[in-house]
């Protein structure tokens, strides 16, 4: 099925009554499964978002990570979430809140499973920002293509194919929401190795570049009528509108005016693309080959190298605030996130549709973008499921760029299925910042490197190191 237009009011709006506001009657109460939910402050605020629909406040939520003490934290922060806003006689069911070091009996007879695991946490994290370094290629973020991206995927593909093996066997049915980066990747790997067809990953980057756009232009986001498509972290606003009133010329007007918005990537790649992305300029930078490796772009363009690693730190520091909050029983501080998943699961429950930003396979989506990638695109969501928009054409420009992205992934993807170390370093050599930096040898000795302080986290075949 096809859309129209993607209006903003979209995420967070719907047809019917918004959350908050509907009866507390509930028709099904879903088993909800958090694979990874000691990543306990995204847990928290998908929850928050959850249980802010009173249809869903009878729902099981099962969490399920490999840290025993994360395991922990996340329990008992959920459990004060749903007694916060769910309290005791405040509607007719409640959320039953379980925990389980077995990551089978959290899936079991689960109708969604969101994935937010993250192989070899802050550490792992670390080594993709250091080991790089050493060989003079810089990265912001590190986390979708690039060394640090290819990395990143060859260490979570062992768990994903099987999460994917243990879904198949215990929820057949259930829908897989992957939020763990790189996105495309993951969710290309997936749906190849495990063969699941409810698969569909979230990221937030277009939502909040269209609120951010609207701040910027003086528009409110519930006013604006857009549409974007592309891949994870590499998608362009293809319309953008305000009562029918194309905002393009307006922005192109701010633009000229402000000097200071012209020292940000993704605007300098607006100006010379015609669209705008819609991630951050960190991330537009490592996907293509023109800023990281030259200082004037750097300076001219504020790029903050290894920026990732901050918000490694921070998401820590948090984690540890939450876990002296619960000991002390101090209550926590809970706030909405607008995330996809808890929207894509009321809207399934309950049939009310809207739509959202999902990444899935090309089958037919965007027409000069190769067949077996992942691409990110609106969806209808309602009690049928996700339903792609088929998009068509992207403007050259951006297929070209889009398309060395998916190329990167394909060989990224097929390493691991085929067990091919080889393709592993071709990949490499095929990422467009990396290509940049290094010669070819110092691109091979590199992937050595991450390969053996990798090694216990790859796909054995993946742990050979090749030299030249």
């Amino acid at each position: 099925m096809t859309l129209g237009t993607t209006s903003s009011t979209a995420p967070g709006t719907t047809s019917s009554t918004a959350p908050g506001t509907a009866s507390d009657a509930t028709s099904t109460a879903p088993k909800i499964a958090f694979i990874g939910a000691g990543s306990v402050v995204f847990t928290q605020g998908l929850l928050a978002d959850l249980l802010a629909f009173p249809e869903l406040r009878g729902a099981h939520i099962a969490l399920h990570d490999i840290d025993a003490e994360r395991l922990a934290t996340a329990e008992g922060a959920a459990r004060q979430i749903a007694d916060r806003l769910v309290p005791a006689g405040a509607s007719r069911t409640r959320p039953r809140v379980t925990a389980h070091p077995e990551r089978r009996a959290a899936l079991r007879d689960a109708d969604f499973v969101i994935n937010i695991v993250q192989v070899g946490m802050g550490e792992a994290t670390r080594t993709d920002f250091d080991v790089p370094r050493r060989h003079g290629l810089r990265q912001t973020i590190g986390d979708t293509l690039g060394i640090g991206g290819i990395f990143r995927a060859l260490r979570t593909f062992p768990v994903l194919r099987s999460l994917g093996e243990d879904i198949a066997e215990v929820c057949p049915d259930a829908w897989l929401l992957n939020y763990t980066n790189p996105m495309a990747m993951n969710v290309q790997y997936l749906t190849r190795a495990t063969g699941l067809t409810r698969v569909v990953g979230l990221c937030h980057s277009v939502y909040w570049t269209i609120h951010d756009l609207g701040e910027l232009l003086g528009v409110p986001h519930e006013e604006i009528t857009y549409r974007a498509a592309g891949v994870n972290h590499q998608a362009w606003v293809l319309r953008l509108e305000h009562h029918g009133t194309d905002l393009y010329p307006l922005l192109d007007e701010l633009i000229e005016r402000d000097p200071q918005l012209r020292r940000r990537v993704r605007v300098d790649m607006y100006r010379r693309l015609g669209f705008y992305p819609t991630e951050t300029s960190e991330h537009s930078s490592e996907y293509v080959p023109w800023y990281l490796h030259h200082d004037s772009e750097v300076d001219r363009l504020r790029l903050p190298i290894g920026a990732y690693l901050g918000i490694v730190d921070e998401n820590v520091a948090a984690y540890e605030r939450t876990r002296r909050a619960l000991a002390a029983g101090t209550p926590l501080t809970v706030e909405g996130t607008m995330e996809y998943a808890p929207q894509i699961i009321h809207s399934i429950v309950t049939g009310t549709p809207r739509t959202v930003y999902g990444n899935v396979p090309n089958h037919g989506l965007i027409d000069n973008l190769p067949a077996t990638g992942t691409v990110e695109v609106p969806c209808l969501v309602d009690g049928s499921g996700v339903q792609p928009t088929r998009i068509g054409a992207l403007p050259a420009q951006l297929a070209a760029l889009n398309r060395n992205y998916l190329s990167m992934n394909e060989l990224v993807v097929r390493a691991a299925l085929e067990d091919d170390p080889r393709s592993v370093r071709q990949a490499a050599m095929a990422d467009p910042a990396t290509a940049a930096a290094l010669p070819v040898e110092r691109i091979w000795d590199l992937c050595d490197d991450m390969v053996r302080a990798h090694a216990d986290l790859l796909q054995p075949a993946l742990r050979a190191t090749l030299g030249h």
